[in-house]
């Protein structure tokens, strides 16, 4: 068994600077995991965005708190707290934080093999 939190050591040291406006975090990644991608976690603070992007992968973002603009391909919505977006293999995706709290996503992706 693998019990990660966000304070271990094994996921701040993955800290980074996420599509240009979040500050994200793996909670588990291929260190550990066999058939999933990753687990991360993102913060987006108020006006911020993870700028539009394609990814090799199907992904999920959950909105853990907050909420924003998510835009998917050609179409754009409104999400808050407690939704979840799939996101599929290739389809150019972005988040912008609109609200005055910060927006808090889990982000699931798996790879497509």
């Amino acid at each position: 068994m693998i019990v990660r939190n966000l304070r271990d050591e094994e996921v701040l040291e993955t800290t980074y600077r996420a599509h240009g406006g979040g500050i994200a975090q793996m909670i588990l990644d291929r260190r550990v995991l066999r058939e999933i991608g990753f687990l991360a976690i993102a913060q987006l603070s108020p006006g911020k965005e993870l700028e539009a992007h394609v990814d090799p992968m199907e992904e999920i973002y959950f909105i853990m708190s907050g909420e924003g603009e998510m835009a998917l391909d050609d179409e754009t919505r409104h999400v808050v707290s407690g939704d979840a977006i799939w996101i599929p293999t290739g389809s150019r995706h972005g988040l912008t934080n609109t609200g005055k709290d910060d927006c808090i996503i889990l982000v699931v992706a798996a790879p497509a093999w």
